[in-house]
């Protein structure tokens, strides 16, 4: 061990499963789906009508000063709470830490607008029903909010939180979509590691149920969503026919050991290493699974550990059919017949805040030596070899866990969490 051991000492999460740990396990070893039909606007003409919404989230009962809801769109809103469920778990007080040794890094999309929040600007300027560039300047502006762009900016999940919580360290914004969660703890390992800084607080959040994503920038990778919502989606399973929306956050203390021991800090893991790697991929052509066999290579490489020493992985496992079969067979080659588990059953794509709010699945088996099985996990499919736990949940066997993510366009994370 190393004083600049990378440790989590606090987790937080707002989920489609439950808001806070103890309700998103209690739903877990319960296996009680988050997916439900569409709520938050009318989905009769899209594709998939169901998504993981959170449905019981109340923003006023998070967000301080209750003012700053104002230019908070609700990815802000989410990691926002989650940062501050992270840091009341991990009983860290502002007299424990320098605030110029505490930093944020978070994981976020690209936030689209809400409808509303623009609809009297685009009907300023329209002339005889048609939309007239010309008038944008002078007609438009009037009708939004003198602080819109605030509201939806990526970076402002880390700003709100950073102030907040008077982190005046590092501030970042990680913004490769899927892998975005994963990636930002990365970079805050390597920013106490490198840096010297006492804590960070990590995660993502993202917020994608919109009709400008839902209709126009998924299309092609949804199921259908035919039957009963809590059926889908089906990661790794045969009758798997793509993926769907999901929203929430999840967020993580992180600290050097030095500084979580200095305090008593009860240490609930240890980040043993991170890998990201890349793959280019062409238009039309799939995915090999190279940057993922790489990650998972790097990851043990630097934890020191062998494919044996792995409990469980905690996979990407979007359910579409290229994707999963890719990632299948690299787990498989890799790793032999390690159990798996897919999180994504439980709620779908969270985008930008998947990689922590999978996480918290992981990290919380650990510590209560029980892995949750996978939902919708029914016909084994001979291109994805791989181990998956299903139908009831079982007892550790040992103390590390691997974590996958991937993005569309090729990027790949890795990353290992250890109790001792």
């Amino acid at each position: 061990m190393s004083d600049r051991d990378v440790v989590i000492t606090g987790v937080g999460v707002v989920s489609p499963i439950g808001i806070g740990c103890d309700a998103y396990w209690k739903s877990m070893v319960e296996q009680r789906s988050g997916v439900r039909e569409l709520q938050a606007f009318d989905p009769s003409t899209s594709q998939c009508k169901i998504a993981g919404e959170v449905l019981d989230f109340e923003p006023k009962k998070y967000i301080r000063p209750r003012k700053s809801l104002k230019v908070m769109s609700r990815d802000i809103q989410l990691g926002f709470a989650a940062a501050d469920m992270a840091v009341t778990s991990s009983g860290l007080i502002p007299e424990d830490v320098d605030p110029e040794k505490k930093g944020v890094i978070f994981g976020a999309d690209m936030i689209y607008t809400d409808v509303d929040a623009l609809h009297d600007a685009y009907r300023s300027c329209l002339v005889d029903g048609k939309f007239d560039f010309s008038l944008w300047g002078t007609h438009a502006i009037a009708n939004m909010h003198p602080l819109w762009m605030l509201k939806y900016l990526p970076n402002m999940t880390a700003c709100h939180i950073g102030i907040f919580q008077d982190a005046r360290g590092p501030n970042n914004s990680i913004t490769i979509g899927d892998t975005s969660s994963l990636q930002a703890l990365f970079e805050a390992v390597h920013v106490i590691q490198r840096a010297k800084i006492d804590v960070v607080i990590s995660g993502g959040a993202s917020s994608p149920i919109n009709p400008t994503v839902h209709d126009f920038r998924g299309r092609g990778r949804f199921t259908r969503g035919d039957g009963d919502p809590t059926t889908f989606p089906r990661p790794f399973d045969r009758e798997r026919d793509g993926t769907l929306l999901s929203e929430g956050a999840a967020s993580f203390v992180l600290e050097s050991r030095e500084h979580a021991v200095s305090r008593g800090a009860t240490i609930l893991a240890q980040i043993a290493s991170c890998s990201s790697c890349f793959e280019p991929i062409k238009s039309g052509t799939p995915p090999r699974g190279t940057a993922i066999r790489m990650g998972i290579k790097t990851a043990l490489e630097k934890a020191g550990l062998q494919p044996d020493d792995i409990d469980h992985v905690n996979a990407h496992g979007i359910a579409t059919v290229e994707d999963d079969r890719v990632e299948a067979e690299a787990i498989a080659e890799l790793l032999g017949e390690v159990p798996v588990i897919a999180p994504k059953s439980y709620f779908g794509n969270l985008g930008a805040g998947g990689g922590a709010v999978e996480m918290v699945a992981s990290l919380l088996a650990l510590n209560k030596g029980v892995l949750p099985a996978s939902l919708n996990y029914k016909h084994p499919d001979p291109e994805c070899p791989v181990n998956v736990i299903h139908s009831d949940t079982r007892r550790l066997d040992k103390k590390a866990a691997l974590l996958l993510n991937q993005d569309r366009n090729g990027q790949a994370v890795a990353t290992i969490i250890t109790t001792s």
